[in-house]
């Protein structure tokens, strides 16, 4: 692969400090214990949401993920990992995953900024806006396969049913 330097590549502003900013302009909680790292809780529709924003410098990318309070006991993984396939699917833009640690879906999308001299406001913005609205659209899936024993085409179906007109 063709390398070429560019004598700015250390101009990247660290994109967690505008994070902090947006975040404390709408009043969310949040912890920032390093540098590269912010923490922040939100309220959702179905439940709480708790954001991960990480920078890494050495790559010029920025790591988030939405994870939504649904624990996927071991019992459940492999349904749940069918209806993340078919979730993704529908995606466009990052995707879900499960993490093999404690079992709590995500949302999950890495941002590269070589070159962007940092994030904007507005891709901030968009990034959250959709991963809740993804977690938010999702979620009833999740607890149709977690809790109403449904498979995860079941589940995926059900979750997107679209209704027409008003009651």
């Amino acid at each position: 692969m063709l390398e070429i330097e560019t004598s700015d590549e250390a101009a990247i502003v660290n994109p967690l400090d505008l994070i902090e900013e947006l975040v404390e302009a709408n009043e969310w909680a949040f912890d920032r214990s390093r540098e590269d790292e912010l923490a922040v809780e939100i309220s959702g529709r179905w439940c709480d949401f708790h954001l991960f924003f990480v920078w890494r410098g050495e790559m010029s990318a920025l790591h988030f993920s939405c994870v939504f309070d649904a624990k996927v006991g071991v019992g459940k993984r492999a349904e749940i990992c069918s209806l993340l396939a078919l979730a993704n699917e529908r995606l466009w833009l990052g995707h879900f995953d499960l993490c093999s640690e404690d079992g709590m879906p995500m949302f999950r999308h890495t941002v590269p900024l070589r070159g962007a001299r940092g994030a904007t406001v507005e891709q901030i913005e968009d990034l959250v806006d959709v991963a809740v609205t993804e977690c938010e659209r999702f979620y009833p899936a999740f607890q149709f396969v977690l809790w109403g024993g449904k498979t995860a085409v079941e589940a995926i179906d059900a979750a997107m049913l679209d209704t027409v007109g008003e009651a």
